[in-house]
């Protein structure tokens, strides 16, 4: 293979992988469904092997599981695994928001409260598909702003794992933004975005993990309920 054709086959395969992460995170393909690489590579006008290459990124990023003998599946997780990922999701977090009370730019701090802004605008909890993302972008930008690019890329890792995993448990999810979680998210992002620009660490790091805890009990109190 030379290097035109190795090139291709990187983007041919990085192309499929993002295919595979969109149609999951958008619930064509569901939580738990068995994947089959002759099927993916007919559907998407692909030949095998850039499939199981891409399988294989995607079971790295915890989006999919292998099953020797078996095949692979997209992640269906527990409550308690719910908990755990919640649990450790605020611990890293935290971390990278104490990180960016201390390193922020003026030009990253900028970002921040203009995103918050964008998230501000939306109040129908309908509309998950624009508020979910824009959400996202907010503690990706906390997390850049702490300047530490191996807590970011594995912040990174751990938000591609969620849409499914949501989806998986709480199917209201899929199509809603919990209700209960609106207003909160911008009070709360509000007072993060405050003790950031102050630069204030320990109020900065409390803050965040304040705020994916409760959104934790939330969903699990959502979980239960539907249950």
């Amino acid at each position: 293979m030379n290097d035109n054709q190795f090139e291709n086959h990187k983007q041919l395969r990085g192309w499929v992988a993002d295919r595979l992460r969109a149609d999951i995170h958008e619930g064509r393909i569901q939580p738990g469904e068995w994947l089959r690489q002759e099927r993916i590579a007919q559907e998407y006008g692909v030949s095998q092997m850039p499939v199981r290459e891409a399988f294989k990124e995607l079971v790295a990023e915890g989006i999919l599981e292998q099953y020797p003998y078996r095949g692979v599946r997209v992640v269906q997780l527990s409550a308690a695994d719910v908990e755990d990922l919640y649990a450790t999701r605020s611990f890293l977090e935290g971390r990278a928001a104490r990180a960016a009370a201390l390193n922020i730019t003026d030009e990253e701090l900028q970002e921040l409260k203009n995103i918050h802004a964008q998230l501000t605008a939306f109040s129908d909890p309908a509309q998950a598909n624009l508020y979910r993302p824009l959400n996202r972008r907010f503690h990706q930008a906390i997390a850049n702003a702490s300047h530490r690019p191996y807590l970011t890329r594995v912040l990174g890792q751990m938000w591609e794992i969620f849409p499914a995993m949501l989806w998986n448990i709480l199917p209201l999810t899929a199509e809603s933004s919990l209700p209960e979680r609106i207003a909160p998210d911008w009070e709360e992002h509000t007072l993060i975005i405050q003790a950031i620009e102050n630069h204030d660490p320990d109020l900065s790091e409390k803050l965040v993990k304040q705020h994916i805890e409760e959104a934790a009990e939330e969903l699990l109190a959502a979980m239960q309920r539907q249950a």
